[in-house]
């Protein structure tokens, strides 16, 4: 799936999103709406990822959708 395709789909797809990355608060989810950017940089300050590193789990994530 692409990312327009996610952006347009994120209310169903911020379950799974929540189920992938647990600690992300419904807020952090809310602020990402969909932008990729937004949820790699979510995933960094939660996680304390590299941005590689969160650029590859969103990859993995949106591969699976």
């Amino acid at each position: 799936m692409n990312w327009d395709q996610i952006k347009g789909q994120w209310k169903q797809l911020r379950g799974s999103a929540r189920e992938q990355w647990g600690e992300l608060t419904d807020d952090d989810l809310d602020r990402a709406a969909g932008d990729r950017e937004q949820l790699e940089g979510r995933i960094q300050e939660r996680y304390g990822r590299t941005k590689d590193e969160a650029r590859r789990e969103v990859d993995d994530w949106a591969a699976r959708h």
